[in-house]
């Protein structure tokens, strides 16, 4: 017989945000919901980790969005504790800084006029002779803003994220990130700007919670608890049973129980674990052809080097992206710009140094000591930091952090997702979920709308992010 406590009306695969926003619907609704978190901290990759009186936030997540269901949950959740923050991020490229998003004026002034006029030539006459198609990102991003710039302030950057040729990223991910940009658009909005204009711009400000974004899922945790629901850390799904494309049943383990395993039965089930995962916890397993297609997709990882210097500010931005291609490093947050209250000591700066990586690579693998020493270094060669004043660090590695665009992963997501799609009571959610470049508001209201599927709406969560303007985009 099932046991009444191993029972709920929904089951919710992961604590992060899309997972715990499906959780706050469904319990304000009264419903009975469980939710299994494999980390022994809720968040997902937008956790904070407080380390020696400091805030570490994993990556970076200003709190901005455009959408109203979104708001009302975070400004419900933590109401005064937001701040207002200034957005100011920037491109380090050979000991210069340069505006992002690109600038012109700004970057030819710090490029040199020989730089600057062979920018010009290669816009020119990439207008003349352009790449037809536009399927990769190499392709998408020369055509409108010419070779030579797209080598300098896109290449270098882009690859130390994603591990692989720009000629491999498919165009939907910058299209996406940058759309509606071009130099020739950039150029028009710098010397006469045009109120009535459909280009883009990225937002002057956003919100940010006094110590950071853990704050606002620790605070949704609780709210979910107060609410009836159960939240069970540090404890993995093993096993999804299912019968005729219905799941019956969750085999789960608990990290702290010595070989111990629970079964729990619900109506409806949702999951923000990996969409690679979750098709292999299936059981009766999925097709070959499923499996195979899900070991295709591929998720890129990093590592945050979260070191505490005593020093004074180094950079008044909240990050700053890493192309000199002289070090690996890809970005650099400040987190004292982030929130005055994350690093209290006025003598003291709190960096986070992100490393790009694939799980299990040499980077990966290599001891947290020599990482802080790598970071270290990395950090005084591009002039930024000092080793002498290193006080204190750790290292965090993230994996699974972004969902790689390659050539095959449409072709092989279609075929999961026509696979999962066949399941009456299981839905995806998330980033990680959906296998899907979603920012962490559109990844919330995944979440959302998946819970009002349950309650009797029919929502395309897949249409969430789609066709859709950058998130810190608004119009003039």
């Amino acid at each position: 017989m099932e046991n009444k406590t191993n029972t709920a009306d929904v089951i919710i695969f992961g604590a992060g945000p899309s997972g715990l926003a499906g959780a706050h619907e469904l319990v304000i609704h009264d419903k009975k919901i469980i939710i299994f978190e494999k980390d022994k901290q809720v968040g997902g990759i937008s956790k904070t980790v407080k380390f020696k009186d400091c805030y570490f936030d994993l990556g970076g997540h200003r709190f901005f969005t455009k959408s109203k269901r979104v708001n009302k949950l975070w400004n419900k959740t933590l109401g005064d504790n937001f701040l207002k923050r200034p957005r100011l991020s920037r491109i380090y490229y050979r000991n210069k800084f340069f505006n992002y998003p690109i600038k012109p004026l700004n970057a030819f002034k710090g490029l040199g006029l020989i730089n600057s006029i062979q920018i010009l030539f290669s816009y020119l006459l990439i207008k003349l002779f352009p790449y037809k198609k536009e399927d990769t990102f190499e392709e998408w991003t020369s055509n409108r803003f010419g070779k030579k710039l797209y080598k300098i302030f896109f290449k270098t950057y882009t690859e130390k994220l994603w591990g692989i040729p720009c000629t491999e990223i498919q165009a939907e991910w910058v299209a996406q990130r940058i759309k509606g940009l071009s130099l020739l658009s950039a150029v028009k909005n710098a010397l006469l700007p045009d109120k009535k204009s459909k280009i883009k711009t990225l937002i002057n400000e956003f919100k940010y919670p006094k110590y950071g974004p853990g704050m606002m899922y620790n605070k949704m945790t609780e709210d979910i608890k107060q609410m009836g629901g159960k939240i069970y850390t540090e404890t993995e799904v093993l096993k999804i049973n299912h019968t005729n494309f219905t799941v019956d049943s969750v085999t789960v383990k608990n990290k702290n129980a010595e070989a111990i395993e629970e079964v729990f039965y619900a109506k409806n089930f949702l999951s923000s674990m990996p969409i690679t995962t979750l098709v292999k916890r299936l059981s009766p397993s999925a097709p070959e052809e499923v499996i195979q297609a899900a070991n295709n997709l591929t998720y890129r990882s990093f590592i945050a080097i979260s070191v505490i210097l005593k020093a004074p500010n180094p950079f008044p931005d909240t990050w700053i992206y890493i192309h000199s291609p002289e070090v690996k490093m890809g970005r650099i947050q400040n987190f004292k710009n982030w929130s005055p209250h994350m690093v209290t000591n006025d003598e003291q700066v709190a960096l986070g140094l992100e490393y790009f990586c694939t799980e299990n690579d040499e980077l990966w693998n290599m001891k947290d000591e020599d990482l802080i020493k790598l970071g270290l270094e990395e950090l005084e060669k591009i002039h930024l930091g000092k080793k002498e004043t290193f006080v204190d660090g750790f290292v965090a590695r993230v994996p699974k952090a972004y969902p790689v665009y390659d050539r095959t992963y449409n072709k092989n997501l279609e075929v999961v997702k026509n696979y999962l799609d066949k399941f009456k009571n299981l839905q995806p959610i998330g980033r990680y979920g959906m296998f899907k470049y979603n920012n962490m508001d559109h990844s919330i209201l995944t979440g959302i709308y998946a819970s009002e599927n349950i309650l009797g709406k029919e929502h395309n969560i897949w249409q969430v992010n789609a066709d859709q303007e950058y998130h810190e985009q608004t119009k003039k």
